[in-house]
């Protein structure tokens, strides 16, 4: 590691123990190019387990920013407005502070990556390992819309906040927005606060609360005016620290709500990601496991002592490597928690027959127009490999889908049922969508028995599922189901070849830190054939398992029409 990073090191830790951090049993190292920085254990690792300690008062939330010295007065008015929402200050507060020449905050911001591995940072060669994916379309989207809200909105703002501190000179590029936004979304985790921390009572005399009331709506409820920013395909993504492996609030009074609110906390937001985390993080409210009350704590997840020098990791999360290379830059090879997703286009319901009363089904029955379908479905599929629990649970489900296919007992009830993977809201949508035109026909007079002559009552939910089944049963719904999983092999091979020319591709690979290594003319033409930037690895390991898995799905999806043709289905 270069001086200058030894440098920004020693700085930042020492402003962590004046603003009374604590470390009990790991230090921050840099670990390599792909990660940055990382926590690693050290000598003499504490019998209660509790390795870093860091107060809530050095994190970066919304209330934070509403009640900064500087800002905060111009930052409530906005918010009070509607002009920006609780996550949008916290990135407005990142590149005010960026700018600022006497930033409190600067042994912190210069410790923090300058650029990341998420699309939106790819070149535009990078860029192109992604088509035929779900990324490809949602990083053009969200770069469009990233400088569509920096126009807008972020120029005029962190300007007018700039000059707050007297600086009227300083330009601030869409470089600086992109920068806060990616150190948001890598970085935010979900904090389970204690009530009276986040609304704390002010002095008698005003009789008000502190102006942060409005915030807990805003926070809880995750909005964000900046959509799709984060969110491919109708799939929300969150930060990492909402789904990671909490236990939530500790030590606080049992009568005490907990608030969960977004925010960084500086310090504890260096632990890598990894599957198999040797720590969590909780809140210790009263400080009595900490001994600081108000504080976030990182606690060993195993039962033995770390061995000195391990990295401290935590989980982000089952994420797929669609979510982790959006919002995080990196992907898991052979990821166990990797999903497909999978959609019928709701343009396309316009071009088929019976468009409208279709329509007016799919709303009635609450039918998925889009599905995930994660690996682990295939644990218990038509050729699963998993474990027998997993068919035991999948045979329960099926138990309760049968209830559904009772009308006039024509219809028998597929031998399959136990062995079909597709959620049962995503094949409602298709069967609907793929009813032929007499097959409609008796929908519409099954339902009309049911609603009577004067319209006594409206049908359920269930009994118009069960009417659809009767009439088309499951053939045409997965014939659909066969027709988009082949469409979205082909859009994937289009421009990148077959799953077996990536593993080609993989296994030659000389994989280096970014695209500007690749040019040394030293390199001759075989080792520059398999040099290959970080960005793109990354892209080839997301997009071959997408490849295998709408491979396995197919075959899945191809077993399940030719049984339920056979049956009558």
């Amino acid at each position: 590691m270069a001086c200058t990073e030894e440098a920004k090191l020693e700085h930042f830790l020492q402003w962590l123990q004046v603003n009374g951090a604590q470390f009990r049993g790991c230090k921050i190292k840099y670990c390599d190019s792909t990660k940055g920085f990382g926590i690693y254990s050290t000598n003499g690792s504490p019998e209660d387990g509790v390795l870093l300690v860091v107060p809530l008062d050095l994190a970066i939330t919304p209330m934070r920013v509403l009640q900064d010295p500087l800002i905060g007065a111009e930052c409530r008015a906005m918010f009070e407005e509607g002009e920006v929402d609780d996550r949008f200050l916290m990135i407005l507060f990142l590149i005010v502070e960026r700018l600022r020449k006497n930033s409190s905050w600067k042994p912190y911001l210069d410790m923090l990556p300058t650029t990341f591995g998420n699309p939106v940072w790819f070149t535009d060669d990078e860029l192109l390992e992604l088509r035929g994916t779900t990324l490809y379309r949602a990083t053009e989207l969200r770069k469009k819309d990233l400088m569509s809200v920096y126009e807008d909105k972020v120029k005029e703002l962190v300007k007018k906040l700039l000059v707050l501190d007297g600086d009227s000179e300083s330009e601030v590029w869409f470089e600086d927005f992109l920068w806060a936004n990616s150190i948001f979304w890598s970085r935010a985790l979900n904090l389970p606060l204690p009530h009276s921390y986040v609304f704390p009572q002010i002095q008698e005399d005003v009789g008000t609360t502190c102006p942060v009331d409005k915030i807990s709506e805003g926070s809880t409820s995750h909005s964000c005016s900046e959509e799709p920013i984060n969110e491919i395909n109708g799939k929300r993504f969150e930060a990492h620290g909402n789904d990671s492996k909490v236990n939530g609030v500790t030590s606080t009074s049992k009568q005490e709500e907990t608030v969960w609110v977004e925010g960084l906390l500086p310090g504890i937001d260096f632990c890598n990601h990894d599957l198999k985390a040797v720590a969590t993080w909780e809140v210790d409210g009263t400080g009595s496991i900490t001994q600081i009350p108000l504080s976030m704590f990182l606690i060993s997840a195993l039962q033995s002592p770390l061995p000195v020098d391990k990295e401290v990791s935590i989980s982000y999360g089952n994420k797929g490597n669609e979510e982790l290379l959006y919002l995080y830059g990196f992907v898991v090879d052979n990821n166990p928690d990797d999903y497909l997703m999978i959609h019928y286009p709701g343009e396309a319901i316009q071009n088929i027959s019976f468009s409208d009363f279709k329509g007016q089904l799919l709303v009635a029955q609450k039918a998925a127009m889009r599905c995930l379908l994660p690996k682990n479905l295939l644990d218990h599929g038509f050729f699963a490999t998993g474990s027998s629990n997993c068919k035991a649970n999948n045979t329960s489900e099926a138990n309760d889908r049968i209830c559904n296919f009772s009308w006039s007992g024509h219809r028998k009830t597929p031998s399959y049922l136990s062995k079909l993977v597709f959620p049962e809201d995503f094949m409602t949508a298709l069967r609907t969508i793929a009813m032929k035109d007499e097959e409609v026909s008796k929908v519409s007079a099954m339902l009309e028995e049911l609603v009577g002559t004067e319209g006594e009552r409206q049908p359920s939910e269930t009994e118009i599922r069960t009417a659809v089944w009767e009439a088309c049963g499951d053939s045409g719904a997965l014939q659909l189901l066969v027709d988009l999983l082949q469409k979205k092999m082909m859009d994937l091979e289009e421009s990148s070849g077959t799953e077996d020319s990536d593993s080609e591709l993989l296994e030659n690979a000389c994989v280096i830190g970014n695209a500007e290594q690749q040019t040394s003319k030293e390199a001759n033409n075989l080792v520059q054939q398999k040099l290959m930037s970080r960005n793109r690895w990354c892209s080839i390991v997301y997009r071959r398992g997408q490849k295998e898995l709408t491979r396995l799905f197919l075959k899945e999806a191809e077993h399940a029409l030719q049984l339920s043709l056979s049956e009558g289905n």
